[in-house]
């Protein structure tokens, strides 16, 4: 009897040795989530130009795309980020808006208004200049065409003018970098209209820029993209004396 137990307990131990062994779950090795892929130039929003001035506001979508160099060097004046030189007294600035406190010293109806000018006299620059950047897209076949004034060509700096009307025999000439609403063309007629010296368009009370803002298009709205390049009228205006200078 207690052979027949010792034979039945080694079986059940024999038995319980080879019984296959539950295997944990297989789990995936530690891993690193894969960043989505980032946004293209194409798809990113393009910059809003919010210009604050003693007569109202203006705003204009910029073309980085376009004129990349024309909207870095606007934005970083603007902003301060971008070092300048002072025309007046030669100092160095850092850290300094360029245009806080200029005014729109040219101002022409049917035409445009300029300003940016540090200096506020038409001849004072930021102490440097940069080429002309003209694309096949961009044309002054519409009003509130934003663009840097020049000397000849490569020779834009800081000062900027706004158009009131279509003005195709300024093409080729001048760097467009952005384009104003409907409401900024309508400030810019009234600006452009102001009392000035007959002399040379500067106005008695010129209009100040308090401040320019720049913002992502998001946040201001629905931008103005430029349009697809349009045949230019068979007659073309001819540029008042003077088109605008540098």
């Amino acid at each position: 009897m207690q052979r027949t137990l010792g034979l039945a307990l080694g079986i059940m131990l024999v038995s319980i040795s080879t019984w296959p062994q539950a295997k944990p779950a297989t789990t995936n090795p530690p891993h690193r989530a894969t960043a989505a892929p980032a946004a293209s130039a194409e798809d990113t929003p393009d910059p809003i130009a919010i210009i604050d001035t003693s007569a109202g506001k203006m705003t204009c979508t910029l073309f980085p795309k376009q004129a990349p160099i024309g909207v870095a060097n606007f934005i970083g004046l603007a902003t301060g980020t971008k070092d300048w030189t002072n025309p007046t007294t030669h100092a160095k600035k850092h850290g300094v808006a360029l245009y806080d406190g200029t005014v729109f010293h040219r101002v022409i109806p049917s035409f445009m208004i300029q300003g940016g000018d540090p200096e506020g006299s038409g001849r004072g620059d930021p102490g440097y200049k940069f080429k002309n950047e003209t694309s096949p897209d961009l044309n002054f076949d519409r009003p509130g065409r934003l663009a840097y004034a020049n000397a000849g060509p490569d020779t834009n700096g800081s000062q900027f003018f706004i158009t009131e009307v279509p003005y195709p025999s300024l093409n080729g000439g001048y760097t467009i970098f952005g384009q104003c609403d409907d409401a900024s063309v309508e400030l810019v007629k009234q600006i452009a209209r102001m009392a000035s010296d007959p002399r040379d368009n500067r106005p008695l009370r010129p209009v100040r820029i308090n401040h320019i803002t720049i913002v992502k298009a998001a946040t201001a709205g629905t931008s103005a993209k430029p349009a697809a390049k349009r045949p230019a009228p068979s007659t073309k205006p001819a540029a008042p004396a003077g088109v605008p200078p540098k």
